[in-house]
């Protein structure tokens, strides 16, 4: 009989169902996508059930598909969507409101009153984040603030909150947990101590009543329940390994020694250093985050945070009719030599670190009547490289080390010219991992490790494999060029959404 690992990968735009054997193989994948809503500009919603009954059905049909019988399935790994703000009734189950996704900035006016309350400190060495509206505790906020006795209800107890984790864990087993890598993304949990911050519920009003118990990212947390149709080859199967998408990259590209790093290409980019035992502190406005805890032990990492990558690829085929499939971007673009001085800034929901602006917009400049479609596509994926390289650079000087290597996974690290222009504009080689799904391959991972199936982190380094290393080919004085143009064009999308 087989052993299979379940993986649950629950993000921004669609959820999957990627099941792997015991050598890290994938064995079969579903995957749907669900809507994405628009109330306002800025504003982004998900409707709670959309998200589980996609990954549910997901699920269910990669069972299916894969012949699965019962006892195969020997663990359930999830990851997720991080941020993303979720809140329901407990007795009922029912969401209250749609999901606030990490991408939405609804609740920048919240935020801009925060830092002038002078809370900005203190938000950073008790989180290791900045204050933002990408992140959880502003959202739990506004939700309660914007259905009908909130507040009341909260207080109550008869409320609870979860990120997309906890949403999807409670509907499988009945409980309501998180792990570190999650509960260290609400902007309410201190990294030190290990637990919720009773200054910054109290300044934000959240009642402690409704939050998640946080428990370590490889560890048993309840066992699927009977009777959820479709899934009955899943009763009683444990839940094992929970982790935030990054988080769960970060594992599943095995970067477990300090210094080490990854990118993941998704519908944002994340880069990410594992930075060891003790959280470092960022001067340069990136996050210090907790990568994950295993056997009573934390670790820690920097990240910095480009909110739209794969989006814009998105964007171009699906709003603006650009390109007819996800793959044809990178046809077009390597029918150029490059984006011919046209520079897009995909700051459709504000700019990430190192900038933090809540107001910056998209952008496209360096437009002429020579300027084609395939140069509009070279500058899009050129846009997620040149984010990329602005994160690293601030990496290695709040690191005080020199990046050797980035390995990228995520699907639109399937982009060979995208990756090349990477490692070409970074002077660092860019390794691609040979199983891009690195974040649900985390998840499983960190499930087997819970269970058994993995010895110790040594044995899963042992099962890492790459695809193909990426390493620079481009006159240095050439990228400086286009780096200095890509700093004009940032210029001009920031602050331009008027407060």
């Amino acid at each position: 009989m087989r052993r299979l690992i379940l993986s649950l990968d629950q993000g921004t735009t669609s959820s999957r169902a990627i099941l792997f054997d015991s050598y890290c193989n994938i064995v079969d994948s579903v995957q749907y996508e669900f809507p994405q809503i628009y109330p306002d500009k800025g504003y982004v919603e998900h409707n709670p059930m959309d998200i589980l009954d996609s990954q549910l059905n997901a699920a269910k049909d990669v069972l299916k598909s894969a012949d699965v019988l019962p006892g195969e399935i020997v663990a359930i790994g999830i990851t997720n969507q991080r941020e993303t703000t979720i809140v329901w009734e407990k007795e009922t189950g029912k969401h209250v409101y749609n999901a606030i996704v990490w991408q939405c900035r609804r609740t920048a006016p919240l935020c801009e009153e925060l830092i002038k309350s002078g809370l900005e400190n203190y938000v950073q060495e008790a989180t290791g984040l900045v204050i933002d509206p990408y992140f959880s505790a502003t959202k739990i906020r506004y939700i309660l603030d914007h259905i009908p006795n909130g507040q009341v209800r909260a207080e109550r107890g008869e409320l609870l909150f979860g990120t997309v984790d906890s949403w999807l864990i409670w509907n499988l087993t009945g409980r309501h947990v998180t792990d570190y890598s999650n509960a260290a993304r609400t902007m309410l949990f201190n990294i030190h101590t290990l637990d919720y911050d009773d200054t910054l519920l109290s300044r934000l009003n959240i009642p402690r009543i409704m939050l998640p118990e946080v428990l370590p990212s490889s560890h048993v947390y309840g066992v699927v329940k009977a009777g959820i149709q479709g899934l009955e080859a899943l009763a009683g199967v444990p839940v094992a390994g929970v982790a935030g998408d990054q988080q769960a990259a970060l594992f599943g590209q095995a970067c477990f020694s300090p210094g080490q790093a990854k990118c993941t290409y998704g519908t944002g980019s994340f880069i990410m250093m594992q930075t060891g035992d003790k959280p470092v502190k960022s001067n340069n406005r990136l996050l210090t985050t907790i990568a994950w805890g295993i056997n009573g032990k934390i670790s820690y990492a920097l990240e910095g945070s480009v909110f739209n990558a794969g989006s814009g690829i998105k964007w171009l085929k699906d709003e603006v009719g650009l390109i007819s499939t996800d793959s044809e971007i990178d046809v077009l673009a390597e029918s150029v030599e490059d984006s011919a001085g046209v520079y897009f800034v995909s700051a459709f929901t504000g700019l990430g670190a190192p900038y933090w602006d809540m107001y910056a917009r998209g952008t496209m400049v360096g437009i002429t009547r020579a300027t084609t479609k395939a140069h509009i596509c070279r500058a899009v994926l050129d846009g997620i490289a040149y984010q990329v390289y602005d994160l690293a650079r601030t990496m290695e000087l709040d690191s005080g080390c020199k990046l050797i290597e980035i390995r990228a996974d995520g699907g639109a690290s399937v982009s060979d010219v995208m990756l090349q222009f990477q490692a070409d504009i970074l002077r660092t080689p860019v390794n691609r991992a040979k199983c891009v799904e690195s974040t649900a391959l985390g998840a499983a991972l960190l499930a087997g490790l819970a269970t058994g199936e993995f010895k110790d982190i040594n044995d899963i380094q042992n099962r890492w494999e790459s695809d193909r290393v990426f390493t620079p080919k481009m006159d240095s004085s050439k990228c400086e060029l286009y780096i200095k143009g890509w700093q004009r064009a940032v210029e001009r999308a920031k602050n331009w959404e008027e407060n």
